[in-house]
């Protein structure tokens, strides 16, 4: 059982969309990780949102032009992805299973994003066998960007994976660190609790 499944209990979907909804009705920018992806890659890039939870930030890629896909484990997460996006390709998995052309689907993404803290609430483990699936999936040149907390102050859960751990896992894959920033809006990174990394294969 990965973190997450622990720490919810798998009835988190309606809860944590409503969370956000209700940002972004008090004027909060819910849009960071998706405007940051959209940085990096042009419209109409192939982009793999590795643990989608409700969508949030699929969507609005979708929504910018955007070739998107998206995957999670958690079904009430997906849910409301599926809800609110039915048109959209959302599959539920364990991303340390994650093979593309078991779903259909080409494994040629030109960016793969991983926000929420994704890393931190896999099973313990699993984080290099997660990171070689997705580092496969990338097109040669391709990009993974993950955000993740690194104290207990950024996650829900106690924390796990340290970024030199993160980057070993990162490197036996394939890919090489571009850049590393402090938030999604790309503030410089000094040593925080909370880091950005961009790998490219």
């Amino acid at each position: 059982m990965n973190r997450w499944t622990e720490w919810t209990g798998k009835t988190s979907g309606e809860d944590y969309a409503a969370r956000f909804a209700a940002l972004a009705r008090s004027g909060e920018d819910v849009h960071g990780e998706a405007r940051f992806c959209a940085a990096l890659v042009p419209a109409g890039a192939r982009v793999l949102d590795a643990g989608c939870g409700t969508g949030r930030v699929m969507i609005r890629l979708a929504e910018l032009g955007y070739d998107c896909v998206g995957v999670d484990l958690d079904a009430s997460m997906l849910a409301v992805a599926r809800k609110q996006a039915p048109e959209l390709p959302w599959f539920q998995l364990d991303l340390a299973g994650f093979e593309p052309a078991l779903l259909g689907i080409a494994a040629d993404f030109d960016l793969v994003v991983a926000a929420g803290n994704i890393f931190p609430l896999l099973a313990p483990g699993t984080e290099a066998a997660v990171v070689e699936r997705l580092s496969a999936a990338l097109r040669p040149g391709g990009l993974l960007a993950a955000g993740f907390g690194l104290d207990e102050a950024h996650l829900p859960v106690p924390p796990g994976l340290t970024l030199p751990e993160y980057d070993d896992c990162c490197a036996a894959a394939g890919l090489t660190l571009v850049d590393r920033f402090a938030t999604w809006e790309a503030d410089p990174y000094d040593g925080g609790g909370y880091a950005v990394s961009v790998h490219r294969r």
